[in-house]
């Protein structure tokens, strides 16, 4: 493909004034330079056409490699046999053979004006190369132009001296031919497809790299340009590799770059394209973003060569811009010496001549830098091509050099790993330490899908088989994480078959164990719990464990459940020895959720349990379960050190039940905080919501639907709810939560009958499982609330009163207070006045932070006051159930609350948002204590209340307040303070 040239002018008009000369018989010689592919020839044969044109006798010749043996055969092809010198041929003698030629030339001379095009000269034969320098000596007295376009770029293995390097200055005119702007080449590629947008333009842009020869042949393989018809509507997606071109002319083009610029370089490169593909991937930049080659021709003057064999002569001012984007600061070395000095190694060069190219490569356009300043190609496509054929033996080699190179050099281990990636087996310790180092970064940084390719690397290299074990069970753990359950799975029970320690036996059984409860095969998991327990004789610490994880993985299934901790209770009273701290955790847990004992109680026998000494691989699974209790016991600053000591002590690499456990209490602490914001931080877009959606709902999915209920956030709350389809789900307590969370979110949706439906069923799940506490889900108080909306008093009233009963039984505030607050409504009356006044007392004397719940009672107690006309107290409830509710976040209790005021004739705003009369009574107390100079710690002491509450209470204090921080308070609370509420 062809095209006009564009950002030529400079040298057209400087060709045009020396046919001119020629014509008044003064000669002279312009050397064409420029890198491979920048369009040499292409101005030649315009200098050609335009000297014919204005009447020039032409002699023209392309030089070959395959013609430097002969000598003056470049010359002799110039100059051409003519009927009065048939007999001309080489002389032994160079100086008699260069004499007859220039016989021949002056004979030419005299018949008129001449043109010689010289193209390629630096191909040319040593003799004809000196014949054409003495030429340009002499022929400043003829009517000859000479016009030699010679190839410019720095290669590897240093090329000869240039046509003009012995020549004065003033001798010959050298101009070097920059290569194609960003602005040029998006002209040709719109030229070609007048449709494209920006974007693939600018791709095409970067794929021709600044050359003409490398753009039209891109644009010849899509089918840029048509001889037959228009040309088409829009452009074809630029593919991701050259296979997919089509005649091949692209890849064709950068093959013959790679050959003019000799074996040496065309190795660099292609170890360069190689190491690119281990380099993290490139983040693509926006058009608009992207800076551009504004490329102007460049010319000398007086016969100045210019030496600038750069883009052109662009602004400077640009040129620090556009480096600064490309590489993220000011680069004073775009290429790096580190990746210079690990390609000559990968490579076999010399480090200087690399670093040479490199630098030279960028300056034209092959190479761009990136953000972090390493060079790469300028578009995957030339990256691919320059790879093309390249064995797959010699791209391994490059790789494994590479890794070496940077591992002594002290780079990153992720770096080192990324070419061991691309690299066979090394066989040496250094790799396998390499790759598990990276495995480690990559689980840090929760990239488990990174940390399990490096594994999977790993297992290349020789291994015994427990640490064959090892990597297998990590590994496992690793695709597990990723989605990929089935391989985790087959790479687990490999683990499970190899010879290993007995504790890494374990290990592997717990994560394979949990794998498989995650893919709904509890009797399974359960199978391979009892068989590795079989093998630990002599480990009676180690059996304790596998016991544990068999009584908490059988949660999963229901019988199964019943018959374990059947089992386990039987043994914690006639053979306690023989049960771990571990299980005792959890029959606490057993015993708690099917209302056998109080909150107080089932603390005491917890912090007993943590009291004694434990085995690291079941003290997991002993914080884990005490953080449950203790967040179920309203013990929440316990609960969250336990949380964190929990995963703290997690294998980051293994696969373990704990973990997902201990995150359900993180999120069942934040709820029981009223943390609306923090749980629905957490939620995971809607992509990561549908591809968990056929495993079921989590625990976490629960608290967020609740949480966006709390917040008004009515649509999305339906969208999560309608996500997942809970008649496929597998049978777990975590889809039992969720059937309660959907049945409130259809209840403040206005449909009490569906909300009623999930709550029965919640209810029947819960009770087949012995869940009878109301700590996990209080479904009764749920039902009871349904039943009223529907008219069903007296079936609300039996259910409210059960669910006090087991309330009372565990003996919270939370738990408690909630079903006296329903009480309260079921019942009606004075009595249910009373009930509703206690529940408000005993929420508000909790000793944890008793959130939403107080926001309810107080709604609910302000709701009954008004119903018995006492306007005045009910105001005075709602308020601060509207102030508490604005403070959690809870924008659709605040709404219940101010329509509530309304409805009792509340005429003036419900809540003052700002300034120091927006502050409740509580809030004033702290701040002004805080004001004062206490501590937060003081603080909680002085008034008998948890130091997060004080925390809570202050950044609300600070935001009503307008201010940032304790050290403004005094200020504030001196300004005026704004109307009270009415």
């Amino acid at each position: 493909m062809s095209g006009p040239l564009r950002e030529r002018d400079g040298v057209r008009e400087l060709l045009a004034a020396g046919t001119e000369r020629a014509r008044a018989g003064s000669g002279g010689a312009v050397l064409l330079q420029g890198a491979t592919g920048t369009g040499r020839t292409s101005v030649l044969e315009d200098a050609v056409r335009d000297a014919a044109g204005r009447g020039l006798r032409v002699l023209r010749v392309r030089c070959s490699p395959e013609d430097t043996g002969v000598p003056f055969a470049a010359v002799l092809q110039l100059l051409g046999p003519v009927p009065d010198f048939t007999d001309l041929a080489p002389d032994p003698d160079d100086r008699g053979s260069a004499a007859r030629l220039w016989r021949l030339l002056y004979a030419y001379a005299a018949q008129g004006p001449l043109l010689l095009a010289v193209d390629d000269v630096h191909l040319a034969d040593a003799p004809s190369r000196r014949w054409l320098r003495e030429a340009v000596r002499r022929i400043d007295r003829l009517p000859v132009l000479l016009v030699a376009g010679e190839r410019n770029q720095y290669d590897i293995d240093p090329g000869r001296a240039g046509l003009a390097q012995s020549l004065p200055p003033s001798l010959v005119r050298t101009h070097t031919i920059a290569p194609l702007g960003d602005t040029a080449a998006a002209e040709l590629v719109r030229a070609a497809y007048p449709a494209a947008g920006p974007d693939w333009t600018a791709e095409c842009v970067r794929a021709g790299a600044g050359s003409p020869l490398l753009l039209h042949a891109l644009l010849d393989d899509l089918g840029g340009t048509r001889t037959d018809g228009p040309a088409p509507d829009g452009p074809p997606p630029l593919p991701d590799t050259c296979a997919a071109l089509y005649p091949g002319s692209y890849p064709a083009a950068v093959a013959w770059w790679l050959d003019c610029a000799g074996g040496a370089t065309a190795e660099v490169a292609r170890c360069l394209a190689a190491l690119e593909e281990a380099w993290p991937q490139e983040t693509p930049v926006p058009t608009q973003a992207r800076g551009t080659r504004d490329t102007r021709d460049t010319r000398d003057t007086r016969g100045t060569r210019d030496t600038r064999d750069t883009r052109g002569t662009r602004d400077a001012r640009d040129t620090r811009e556009t480096r600064h984007r490309r590489t993220g600061g000011d680069a004073a070395d775009p290429v790096g010496p580190d990746v210079a000095r690990a390609l000559a190694e990968a490579a076999g060069a010399d480090p200087a001549r690399v670093a040479g190219w490199l630098t030279a490569m960028t300056r034209i356009g092959i190479l761009r830098p990136d953000p972090a300043g390493r060079p790469r190609f300028a578009h995957r496509l030339l990256r691919d091509a320059v790879l093309s054929g390249w064995p797959t033996a010699r791209r391994e080699a490059a790789h494994r050099v590479a890794a070496e190179a940077l591992l002594r050099r002290g780079e990153r281990v992720e770096a080192v790993a990324a070419h061991l990636l691309r690299a066979p087996g090394v066989g040496l310790p250094w790799a396998l330490r390499v790759l598990r180092d990276a495995a480690t970064v990559a689980v840090h940084d929760a990239r488990p899908g990174d940390a399990a390719r490096y594994l999977r690397r790993a297992l290349d290299e020789p291994l015994s088989d427990d640490r064959r074990q090892q990597l297998l069970t990590e590994l496992g753990s690793l695709e597990y994480a990723s989605a990929d359950g089935a391989v985790a799975i087959a790479r687990l029970a490999e683990a499970q078959h190899l010879r290993a320690t007995p504790r890494d036996r374990v290990r592997a059984a717990v994560a394979l164990g949990t794998a498989l409860v995650g893919r709904g095969e509890v009797t399974t998991a359960l199978e391979v719990l009892r068989r590795t327990e079989g093998s630990l004789d002599g480990h009676p610490g180690l059996t304790r464990t596998v016991q544990t994880a068999t009584v908490l993985l059988s949660d999963a299934d229901l019988a199964t459940r019943q018959e374990t901790y059947r089992r386990l209770s039987e043994s914690g009273r006639h053979a306690p020895e023989l049960v771990g701290t571990a299980s005792r955790a959890l029959l606490v847990r057993y015993e708690a959720t099917a209302g056998l004992l109080s909150a107080g109680e089932a603390m005491t026998r917890v912090r007993a349990l943590l009291a004694e000494p434990s085995d690291p691989l079941a003290e997991p699974f002993l914080l884990g379960t005490a953080a449950a209790v203790a967040e179920w016991a309203d013990e929440l600053d316990e609960a969250e050190r336990l949380v964190d000591r929990g995963l703290a002590g997690q294998h980051p690499a293994l696969l373990h039940p704990m973990e997902h456990a201990l995150l359900n209490t993180r999120a069942d602490i934040a709820a029981a905080r009223g943390d609306v914001a923090r749980l629905i931080a957490v939620r995971g877009d809607g992509a990561a919501i549908a591809a968990r959606a056929h495993s079921g709902p989590s625990n976490r999915d629960a608290h967020v639907l609740m949480a966006l209920v709390h917040t008004g956030r009515s649509e999305e709350a339906g969208r999560l709810a309608e996500a997942f389809d809970l008649s496929r789900a597998p049978e777990s307590w975590e889809l039992n939560r969720f059937l309660y969370a959907r049945g409130v979110q259809r209840l403040a949706a206005g449909d009490p009958a569906g909300a009623l439906h999930d709550f029965l069923e919640c209810g029947r799940r819960q009770t087949a499982r012995e869940v009878l506490s109301p700590v996990v889900t209080p479904w009764r108080s749920a039902v009871a609330q349904c039943r009223l909306a529907l008219g069903g008093g007296q079936e609300a009233l039996a259910l409210a009163t059960e669910e006090l009963r087991l309330a009372r039984v565990w003996n919270t505030p939370r738990t408690v207070g909630r079903a006296l607050r329903v009480l309260g409504t079921a019942t009606g009356g004075r009595r249910g006045l009373h009930l509703a006044e206690e529940a408000v007392d005993t929420l508000r004397d909790a000793p944890a932070d008793a959130g939403m719940e107080l926001v309810e009672a107080l709604l609910a107690h302000g709701r009954q006051l008004l119903a018995a006309g006492e306007r005045g107290r009910a105001r005075e409830r709602l308020r601060e159930a509207a102030d508490l509710a604005e403070r959690k976040g809870g924008l659709r209790l605040l709404a219940l609350a101010e329509k509530a005021l309304r409805e009792g004739g509340s005429r003036a705003p419900t809540t003052v948002r700002t300034g120091s009369g927006a502050l409740t009574a509580s809030e004033r107390r702290i701040v002004e204590l805080a004001a004062a100079g206490r501590t937060n710690t003081e603080i909680a002491g002085l008034l008998h209340l948890a130091r997060r509450t004080v925390e809570t209470h202050l950044t609300s204090a600070y935001r009503k307040l307008g201010i940032r921080g304790r050290a403004e308070l005094p200020a504030a609370l001196e300004r005026p303070r704004s109307p009270a509420s009415t």
